[in-house]
């Protein structure tokens, strides 16, 4: 299949179809070789030219176009497979502009296992980090492959949590297979295409464009059983990626956050909109009954409070930021005392500080 895929790859390279003309081609004929036959008719309504299929058949049957594709495949660690291979993710097949061709790099194998993305704000809070990482590392656990994009924040810790599971994790990615972007993100992409899975449905060498992030987006969701989530503005990408995957008949997972947290706007309203509201791992397992998943044992709950003195500016802050001045008034105990306690419990991991104050991360 992976010849079948580079004769489809120089086939496309050959043509220079736009990608939904191309994508029909892919879908009408089952090898390349097979355009070379079709009556005139058929040619002129799959937009075939007569000098671009002279030029297919001689690129398919002599050497050089091919070694040349092997070659910058091989210097990239990538692999190629189309729409018709066995290999392709069936649940994006059915999305009616998935990709024809996807370039790889790592376990192809995470391609047949059940999928869930997880998405959210590239500006997290501690605590929205912890979230991704910890849903992400259930999933994993339970048998389920976490797809994220591999950019900043949400996406690098759902990516992180899952790969220390068994599921482990595919990033997809709105560049080249051999673009790692954001650079910050270079030991994750690593990561992912050592122990993981990498994805692109772009050509080698394509740098990061704008329209290209909504396009990827729309393959996170398509090859997934369901979208989780975590933490997103109104306008952000995130929900993009969960109104493709509405689109696509996907499941689509929320988990609530304050109200004064601009940041989880995003997902208070997919809530109001109909998507589901989580709290544990089994309100996502509960949707997915007659797929390969288990649940994991429960991790230990941890203490009740912090430390004894800490507790008492603990007890006065919620999940939404408050200011210094207010805990002042509130524990009735100077700033620098209370300044003290917030930096312990942000060790300990009880607290963050946020713009505007500082606020509860459990």
């Amino acid at each position: 299949m992976e010849s079948l895929a580079l004769d489809w790859l120089i086939a496309q390279s050959t043509l220079e179809l736009p990608n939904p003309a191309f994508r029909r081609l892919v879908q009408a004929v089952a090898d390349p070789r097979q355009l070379l036959a079709l009556d005139s008719a058929r040619r002129k309504a799959l937009l075939l030219s007569s000098p671009r299929l002279r030029e297919l058949k001689d690129n398919l049957s002599s050497g050089p176009l091919r070694r040349r594709w092997q070659e910058m495949l091989a210097n990239a660690g990538a692999g190629v497979i189309s729409l018709g291979c066995d290999d392709y993710p069936a649940l994006l097949k059915e999305i009616h502009d998935a990709p024809a061709l996807l370039f790889y790099r790592g376990n192809l194998r995470l391609l047949q296992c059940p999928m869930v993305a997880v998405v959210g704000s590239r500006r997290p809070s501690r605590s929205g980090v912890s979230d991704a990482q910890a849903f992400a590392n259930a999933l994993s656990e339970s048998g389920i492959t976490v797809v994220s994009g591999m950019a900043l924040g949400i996406d690098g810790a759902a990516h992180r949590g899952a790969l220390s599971g068994p599921g482990s994790s595919i990033g997809v990615l709105g560049t080249g297979l051999d673009v790692c972007y954001p650079r910050r993100n270079q030991d994750l992409y690593t990561q992912l295409g050592e122990q993981g899975l990498l994805l692109s449905e772009f050509p080698l060498g394509a740098g990061p464009r704008r329209h290209q992030f909504p396009l990827r987006n729309r393959v996170i969701s398509g090859m997934s059983l369901g979208v989780l989530v975590i933490e997103a503005a109104i306008n952000s990408g995130s929900l993009i990626t969960a109104r493709q995957a509405l689109e696509q008949n996907r499941e689509v997972f929320a988990l609530p956050g304050s109200i004064h947290n601009p940041a989880s706007r995003g997902c208070n309203a997919l809530i109001r909109q109909g998507a589901k509201l989580v709290e544990t791992l089994a309100d996502i397992l509960e949707e997915f009954e007659g797929w390969s998943v288990r649940v994991p044992e429960p991790a230990p709950t941890p203490a009740a409070l912090p430390a004894p003195g800490e507790d008492t500016v603990f007890l006065e802050l919620g999940f939404e930021p408050t200011p210094l001045d207010v805990l002042v008034q509130r524990a009735k105990l100077p700033a620098g005392k209370i300044l003290g306690m917030l930096t312990e419990l942000e060790m300990a991991g009880w607290v963050e500080r946020q713009a505007g104050g500082w606020q509860r991360c459990r």
